[in-house]
């Protein structure tokens, strides 16, 4: 029987190195990678500096190539490992596309808080829910953005 736990930490452990993809192609590091019954479905980096287009996080990339895959916009039974909390507009996008699950690696600082993601994910609004996921390598994902902002000053 597989651990989900270790199951997590090996996606995020990939979701990592796409982010440090993104950092050497000189975005900021984030990766996202989409996984249905044990297998990428897609995955993305942060592209919007190098494709001018404030939409293209890691996760919207991740969800579009995922779309194209499966020949739907439902990516229904999919989880997404993602090495920072998705932005609010990331996480529209995460429940229009019926995620079933969310897994973050780093806390959004801007942010401060997990109760917003919890939120904004368990709306009464919305018309579905994210199983969500926090920390997962959370200290391996902190460290590389930190390091990351700290050679761009």
């Amino acid at each position: 029987m597989y651990d989900i736990e270790n199951i997590d930490v090996i996606w995020m452990r990939y979701a990592i190195t796409l982010a440090k993809y993104a950092e050497i192609i000189g975005e900021i590091s984030v990766g996202a990678i989409l996984v249905r019954d044990g297998k990428i479905i897609s995955c993305g980096w942060n592209s919007s500096i190098i494709h001018h287009d404030p939409s293209a996080h890691a996760e919207i990339i991740a969800l579009r190539m995922g779309g194209g895959v499966l020949g739907n916009y439902r990516l229904l039974g999919t989880t997404l490992y993602v090495t920072l909390e998705p932005c609010m507009m990331c996480i529209g996008a995460i429940i229009h596309a019926r995620i079933y699950r969310l897994v973050c690696g780093a806390k959004n600082k801007k942010t401060r808080r997990r109760s917003w993601l919890k939120n904004t994910l368990y709306h009464p609004m919305n018309n579905h829910y994210v199983s969500l996921t926090t920390g997962v390598l959370e200290r391996e994902c902190t460290y590389q953005l930190n390091k990351f902002f700290e050679r761009q000053r």
